[in-house]
């Protein structure tokens, strides 16, 4: 399983922002600096983060982005859903027959995949910041 680019980039700008003094906002360009990547591809990201009420931006001198909510209210699986969207890792192409009960090789990939929903559901942006300033 790969999630996209634009996931790592949502993820890493969250756990920025979840580092900077409360109330402060950050603009696009150290945020873009700060990863190596264009301001136009993650001001993309960013409009996506602020649809889904996870940042604010507020324009002006001192404007930029700023989480609105808290960080140990935002899960992985809250920004992976949001980026990627929700749909099924795994879809079984294959028809079987009406008397049986239905792809088995789904079920177990269903059941995979609710283990990685809960074990990214359970973490948080909040955790990786405490365990940076851990390391550190």
């Amino acid at each position: 399983m790969k999630f996209s680019k634009a996931t790592n980039y949502a993820l890493h700008t969250l756990v920025h922002l979840a580092g900077i003094p409360k109330g402060k906002a950050i603009g696009v360009k150290p945020l873009a600096e700060s990863q190596g990547v264009s301001q136009a591809y993650l001001s993309k990201i960013l409009s996506t983060l602020v649809k889904g009420n996870i940042i604010e931006s507020s324009p002006g001198v001192d404007g930029g982005y700023k989480l609105r909510q808290e960080a140990r209210s935002i899960t992985f699986l809250q920004v992976i859903e949001l980026i990627e969207g929700s749909h099924s890792l795994f879809q079984c192409e294959l028809s079987h027959a009406p008397e049986r009960e239905g792809c088995l090789i789904q079920r177990v990939m269903d059941g995979a995949e609710h283990t990685l929903k809960d074990y990214l559901a359970s973490q948080t942006i909040h955790d990786i910041v405490e365990r940076n300033t851990q390391a550190n």
